[in-house]
């Protein structure tokens, strides 16, 4: 087992990476002062693989679960499933030690994470991630949130978790399209933080695709570590923490143009990288050789480098309903090099289009 801290002053906690790891989970539970009722949420795509197997684990050692399915989706995390969860906890009986376990990927993480932060002001809340994206991105870090209809994540918290469990064999039932979303993330974090780990993804990206064990773990706990030195620096996102949304600020514009449904998040992340990347070169951070090597590993990692169904003016009306964006100014992440990362308010308005004309495919 692999075991990653988050060393947050007075809410520190541990990641844990390993096959089976039902035996470390009963343990966890039984040895903590959690009251034994207990909310577990997960969507109807994870529900039917895993929900049994977490509630009886539950039972075993002594918990009352309560199950919440709700519809796969990124549609889901709003405030309408928010407060069907508060309407369940509520009848589930769940006071301020009873925990709160998100079963599933980021939409659940997250719904999940934001109704333990907000329920009672605050209950425990654990983690266990069932894809890719999640055990590297979401489930880390401790921000949680529900979407608004005009911006994604626009409400939330910072709230984190009491442990996070991240089952290896989970990923065996994840169709590829979702181990390239993940690899989206965790190539980031060796552009804004690790040179080597870059290469590391590069090198071993067609073993990644037979779900190599050994190589798994590796690459999902250098992503926790990178995630979690950050975050331990900066909780809040005041500063430091904010090079973790390196290609975010236009693969969010890039989700909302696109309605949630033509790209996941990690695909659409790929292409907001590549756009910072035309930025970075253009103002003469980096040189074009840098933008053919990012190129190279999305597509070793079949991760797109361009979109469609967007339009230009669209995706830069979009960029302004990002939480990045403070007194009208975008602050972008730009990279020095691969593995460091700047942070930038003063971008032009054209070199903005220019990155955006960059990924758009030509009608």
């Amino acid at each position: 087992m692999k075991t990653v801290t988050v060393p947050i002053i007075n809410n520190s906690y541990d990641i844990y990476i390993d096959n089976n790891l039902h035996k470390t989970i009963a343990d966890f539970f039984a040895g903590s002062n959690f009251s034994r009722t207990a909310l577990v949420v997960t969507d109807s795509n994870v529900g039917k693989l895993y929900s049994e197997k977490i509630t009886d684990l539950l039972r075993t050692i002594g918990f009352s679960p309560r199950l919440a399915i709700l519809e796969a989706g990124e549609k889901t995390k709003s405030f309408t499933s928010a407060q069907d969860l508060y309407t369940e906890a509520i009848k589930a009986g769940l006071d301020r030690k009873s925990p709160i376990i998100a079963l599933g990927g980021g939409v659940v993480g997250d719904l999940a994470g934001f109704i333990a932060a907000t329920y009672m002001r605050g209950v425990p809340f654990i983690q266990i991630p069932t894809s890719l994206l999640a055990h590297v991105d979401s489930s880390v870090g401790g921000k949680v949130a529900v979407n608004h209809p005009l911006g994604k994540n626009l409400i939330g918290a910072f709230y984190q978790p009491k442990a996070v469990f991240i089952d290896l064999d989970m990923l065996q039932t994840l169709p590829a399209r979702e181990i390239s979303t993940g690899l989206a993330e965790i190539i980031k974090y060796g552009l804004i933080y690790d040179k080597t780990f870059f290469d590391y993804i590069a090198d071993h990206s067609a073993e990644i695709f037979t779900l190599n064990n050994e190589i798994l773990r590796n690459i999902i706990a250098r992503s926790c570590e990178i995630k979690a030195s950050v975050v331990a620096e900066d909780e809040k996102e005041t500063g430091l923490r904010a090079i973790l949304n390196f290609g975010h600020t236009l693969g969010h514009a890039i989700e909302r143009e696109t309605r949630y449904k033509k790209y996941n998040h990690g695909e659409a992340v790929a292409i907001g990288m590549l756009g910072a990347a035309a930025i970075s070169c253009e103002l003469g951070f980096i040189e074009e050789g840098t933008v053919s090597d990012i190129r190279r590993i999305l597509d070793l990692c079949r991760l797109p480098d361009k979109c469609t169904g967007c339009s230009e003016a669209g995706i830069y009306n979009d960029l302004f309903h990002d939480k990045k964006t403070v007194g009208g100014k975008i602050n972008w992440i730009l990279l020095d090099e691969i593995g460091k990362v700047h942070l930038d308010d003063t971008v032009p308005e054209k070199v903005v289009h220019n990155a955006i004309k960059n990924i758009l495919f030509n009608k």
